[in-house]
């Protein structure tokens, strides 16, 4: 098989997420054939540097052989039970995990398949719980705008990316929406402490004048991944603690892009030293071999589903794959990698020579943004300071397409050209990244067609 053979399987029967299909008659998708290390394999031999982490899920490289073989240990013992009246050996074990290494609050951990699964579950827990403590008027979410938290439709209605949401509003819950403090619009001179301490009072306006119809607030703790990495202080999340703490509101953290040491620590909140009543993780949870989510709570959270099945107080949401033993085991190896690999230390001299190599690229003159949090770099195209290309333009696009060419999978997010790469990633392949990043937005901004 070769790549137009499986391109032309492919489009006879499948329908890709996230893609206007219509594109795929000028813009050829790329079948991959296999994977190793931060490498990828196309059908036809081209190999390219996984420089997005396969939609950033992928931490420790393509075919590593600690998950593969945890993997298959799993699958020749036991490959599924339900979790309803049941259990086993490595749901256990990743639980015990979980809550040694989070915020000793969250006690205890309620299993999905996928990130918005976590969310929906996560709003629902809130919501419910209020019920079970006779407060149901209390049905309302705050949110951050340029939020992203999945494509369910309660996860839709938090989010505000308008791409996402607008098509569906019709179908959503309402939801207030308060402004991020994206430190991208702090003014010249101020730091992205400073800005998030300036946005903040509007947040604190909105809880206080809604706290008792509001079941919770729910932030993407660090950087908005999806909506262009857009990045903020941990001082907000802070005075958002605070802040939910006095009005008795709960705090939903979605931590299924930037957990697991996407922003230099295991979990985003470490950087403000605060717990939320929920964390919601998946993605790099199983190092991108499976799909699993994870909702962790704390016992007063729990306590308040304790009772009499009579009483009907039972959080009944389930999912068939729930707590799958498969995934389970591969997170649990992911965890074992964490600790015995020293990775967060690890991280911290990788993402050093990620800024050495990407600072030179921010030096280009339509790079109107360079930001860095952790492992995660991104790039920002425009004509000026506040002139972001037109979308319509597609300029990342034109920086994707270049980069397959010079054996990179970059992945742009409108203008945004981003890196957040597996962990096992070389220098060597560092500063290739860096190369064609800066190749393909020169080509990316010439104004010549």
């Amino acid at each position: 098989m070769n790549n137009e053979e499986m391109k032309a399987r492919d489009l006879s029967v499948l329908w890709h997420p996230c893609t206007q299909m219509k594109d795929h008659e000028w813009l050829p998708m790329v079948p991959m054939k296999s994977g190793r290390g931060v490498w990828l394999e196309d059908f036809d031999g081209n190999q390219y540097i996984d420089a997005v982490s396969s939609w950033w899920v992928n931490l420790f490289g393509h075919a590593n052989p600690r998950l593969s073989k945890a993997l298959s240990d799993q699958a020749h013992q036991l490959e599924h039970a339900m979790l309803a009246g049941f259990s086993h050996q490595p749901v256990i074990e990743l639980s015990e995990r979980l809550v040694s290494v989070t915020p000793k609050s969250l006690t205890r951990c309620f299993y999905a398949d996928n990130g918005s699964s976590g969310i929906e579950a996560a709003m629902k827990m809130s919501y419910h719980y209020w019920l079970n403590r006779g407060q149901p008027h209390r049905s309302l979410f705050i949110t951050l705008s340029g939020s992203y938290h999945g494509e369910t439709l309660g996860a839709l209605a938090v989010g505000n990316v308008a791409l996402y949401r607008d098509t569906y509003q019709p179908l959503l819950i309402e939801t207030l929406t308060v402004t991020a403090p994206d430190a991208f619009n702090r003014e010249e001179g101020e730091s992205p402490a400073d800005y998030a301490r300036r946005c903040f009072p509007e947040m604190e306006r909105t809880i206080a004048e809604n706290a008792k119809r509001t079941a919770a607030v729910i932030v993407e703790p660090l950087v908005q991944c999806a909506n262009g990495m857009r990045m903020y202080d941990p001082v907000y999340l802070s005075l958002l603690r605070e802040a939910c703490d006095r009005h008795g509101v709960h705090l939903i953290a979605d931590e299924i892009a930037v957990g697991f040491g996407r922003t230099g620590t295991l979990f985003a909140c470490e950087q403000a030293n605060i717990c939320p009543d929920f964390l919601v993780l998946s993605k790099g949870i199983t190092a991108g071999y499976l799909p699993l989510s994870v909702v962790m709570t704390s016992d007063e959270i729990y306590q308040a589903f304790y009772d009499d099945y009579e009483n009907l107080s039972a959080f009944l949401h389930s999912h068939s794959y729930t707590g799958n033993a498969l995934a389970c085991a591969v997170a649990l190896e992911t965890l074992n990698i964490f600790r015995d690999d020293d990775i967060i230390e690890q991280n911290l001299k990788k993402a050093q020579k990620l800024h050495e190599a990407f600072s030179p690229v921010a030096e280009h003159s339509n790079v109107i943004d360079f930001r860095q949090t952790g492992m995660i770099v991104a790039l920002e195209l425009g004509e000026g300071r506040q002139q972001p290309y037109p979308w319509q333009q597609r300029r990342g696009l034109r920086v994707y397409q270049h980069a397959l060419t010079r054996q990179s999978l970059l992945r742009p997010l409108g203008n945004v050209v981003y890196i957040m790469p597996p962990y096992v990633i070389n220098d060597d392949e560092i500063e290739h990244l860096a190369t064609v990043a800066s190749e393909g937005i020169d080509i990316a901004t010439r104004d010549n067609d």
